[in-house]
C-alpha cells in the first residue's frame, strides 16, 4: 500500500509497540512518520518510570528494533535483570527514537483521522484515497499529513477508569479530584512522600497497579507510623484474589500479588470486599468518606488512589469506520481472544493483522490500545502485532498470518508491577486456573532463582 502511493505509514505514539512498529516497517522498506504528543520518547512510560517492571530486559526488546540499534553502537542490558519504567525508556526507547531521527516527531498530538475528502458516511471513492490526519504541535500550531496508513499505538494511559463501580464518576469525585490520584505513588518524590505518609488511604482496585499501591504504602507504613491503606474491592476475596503466586511463569509478576497479601496480613491494609462507590462526601472533620450501593460506609480517608483500570480513547479516529467490540471496545476480531472473564495472558491466542482489521482498510490499532479495557496486554504481544501489521502493510500476507507466540501463564495479568527481583520459584503447575496457594516471599535484590522463557513479557 504504501509503496504504490508513496506516503509515510503515520504511527500514533512512540512507546514501545509504536516505536516497534516502525522499526518493522522500516525493515520492510517502508517510510514511516512517528507522531508523539510528549517531549521524548516513551513518554507515558516515564510517568511511572519509579515502578519496576515485571518482566526482564529479554522480553522487552523488540526484534527488528535491536537490529535498527545495532549500527548505532548500542548494546542490550542484562537481559537476566529487571528495569524499571524510567530504565526502558533511558535505555532502550529513546534510543530506538534516536536511530528512527527525524521520523519521530515530538509535541505532535493527532486531533483527527480521517480519508481525505471523506467523512465517514461517504462511500464514493473512499478506497482510492489516502488519509489525512489533523496534528497539533506543542505551539498551537494546526497541520495536516497525508499518510498511505494509519497505526494507532497511543495507548490508554491518558484515559483512567474513573472510581464509581458503574464506571461513570462517583458522586463527589470531580468534587474532591485535588485529593484522588489515579497513578501509583512514587515515594521517592518528596511531595508524594509527604502527601500519604501518616495518612490513611484508599486504594480502590484489584489488579497489578492496585497490588503495586498496596504494596509501596506498606513499605511507607513500615517507616512512617499512621500510614495505613483501605484496599476498596469491588468482588470478594478468592484463592485467585492476588494471583498465581509461585505458580506465575513470571516469578517477578507472582511476588507482585505476594506482596499485596503481605500488606493485608501484616495489618498495614484493610481489605472491604464487594464495596461498589457510587459516593464520596467529606465528613464535618474534614475527612473523605466513601459509599457503596448498598450503604456501606469508608470512613476517615485522607486520600484516594483509583487504580480501577484505563480506557482506550478514539475521539480523534471517529471519522473512521472501526469494528470495535461492545464490550472492551477492542477490535471486534480480537476481542473475543482476550475477553479477562475467559482468559489469563497464558491463554490469549497468537493474533495479528487480521485479527486487527476494521471495515476502513489501513487502520490498526496495536499495543494496549488494541485490548481496549482489557488488562492483559503484555509487551511481547504488542511487538508481535508490530511485526504483522507491518508484513501486511508491506504485502507479505505469508508472513502476516504467520503468527507464533506462546505467553506466561499466570492468575493476574497486567502492564507492570513493583517488585525487587524476588526469589521467587517458577512452578509450572499452576496458572491462571489453578494459583497455587499464596506463600509468601522475600522481596530481594537478584534475579529470580529460576526465570520464565523469553517468549514472556510485561
Amino acid at each position: 500500500m504504501s509503496e504504490s502511493t508513496g506516503l509515510p505509514v503515520l504511527v500514533i505514539g512512540a512507546g514501545p509497540a509504536g516505536l516497534a512498529a516502525a522499526a518493522h516497517l522500516i525493515e520492510r522498506g517502508l517510510d514511516v512518520a512517528v507522531a508523539e504528543s510528549g517531549a521524548a520518547a516513551g513518554a507515558a512510560v516515564r510517568e511511572w518510570g519509579h515502578v519496576r517492571l515485571f518482566s526482564t530486559w529479554s522480553e522487552l526488546v523488540d526484534p527488528a528494533a535491536a537490529k535498527l540499534l545495532a549500527p548505532t553502537g548500542w548494546t542490550s542490558p542484562d537481559h537476566t535483570t529487571y528495569p524499571t519504567g524510567a530504565d526502558w525508556a533511558e535505555l532502550y526507547l529513546q534510543p530506538l527514537a534516536d536511530a528512527l531521527g527525524g521520523r519521530v516527531r515530538y509535541g505532535t498530538t493527532v486531533t483527527g483521522v480521517a480519508r481525505a475528502g471523506r467523512d465517514r458516511v461517504v462511500d464514493s471513492g473512499r478506497t482510492e484515497q489516502p488519509f489525512t490526519v489533523h496534528l497539533t504541535t506543542a505551539d498551537g500550531t494546526e497541520q495536516r499529513l497525508a499518510a498511505s496508513a494509519v497505526i494507532d499505538a497511543s495507548g490508554t494511559w491518558t484515559t483512567p477508569a474513573p472510581l464509581g463501580a458503574d464506571g461513570l464518576p462517583a458522586l463527589g469525585e470531580k468534587t474532591h479530584a485535588a485529593r484522588i490520584s489515579y497513578r501509583v505513588p512514587d515515594l521517592n518524590d518528596p511531595a508524594q512522600h509527604a502527601r500519604y505518609a501518616g495518612r490513611r488511604t484508599a486504594v480502590v482496585g484489584s489488579g497489578a497497579s492496585a497490588f503495586t499501591a498496596l504494596a509501596t504504602l506498606a513499605e511507607l507504613a513500615k517507616q512512617e507510623s499512621g500510614t495505613h491503606a483501605e484496599w476498596i474491592l469491588r468482588r470478594g476475596i478468592s484463592g485467585s484474589t492476588f494471583g498465581g503466586g509461585t505458580a506465575d511463569q513470571l516469578p517477578a509478576r507472582g511476588a507482585l500479588g505476594l506482596a499485596a497479601k503481605a500488606a493485608v496480613d501484616s495489618g498495614h491494609a484493610t481489605a472491604h470486599t464487594g464495596f461498589r462507590v457510587t459516593t464520596v462526601e467529606q465528613d464535618a472533620g474534614g475527612k473523605l468518606v466513601l459509599v457503596s450501593d448498598d450503604g456501606a460506609r469508608t470512613e476517615g480517608l485522607d486520600e484516594i488512589i483509583v487504580l480501577t483500570g484505563l480506557r482506550p480513547d478514539h475521539s480523534f479516529l471517529s471519522e473512521l469506520r472501526l469494528d470495535l467490540d461492545e464490550r472492551l471496545q477492542a477490535p471486534a476480531g480480537l476481542a473475543p481472544l482476550i475477553d479477562p472473564n475467559q482468559h489469563s495472558c497464558g491463554s490469549v491466542e497468537p493474533h495479528g493483522a487480521a485479527q486487527l482489521t476494521h471495515p476502513e482498510d489501513g487502520v490498526f490499532l496495536v499495543g494496549q490500545k488494541s485490548y481496549g479495557r482489557a488488562p492483559t496486554f503484555l509487551a511481547l504481544t504488542g511487538y508481535e502485532q508490530a511485526r504483522s501489521v507491518a508484513a501486511h502493510l508491506a504485502g507479505d500476507h505469508e508472513a502476516a498470518a504467520r503468527v507464533e507466540l506462546t505467553l506466561p501463564d499466570t492468575g493476574v495479568c497486567g502492564g507492570a508491577g513493583l517488585f525487587d527481583q524476588p526469589e521467587a520459584p517458577v512452578d509450572s503447575a499452576g496458572g491462571c486456573c489453578a494459583p497455587a496457594a499464596p506463600q509468601l516471599v522475600t522481596l530481594g535484590v537478584g534475579a529470580p532463582a529460576s526465570s520464565c522463557s523469553t517468549d514472556g513479557g510485561c
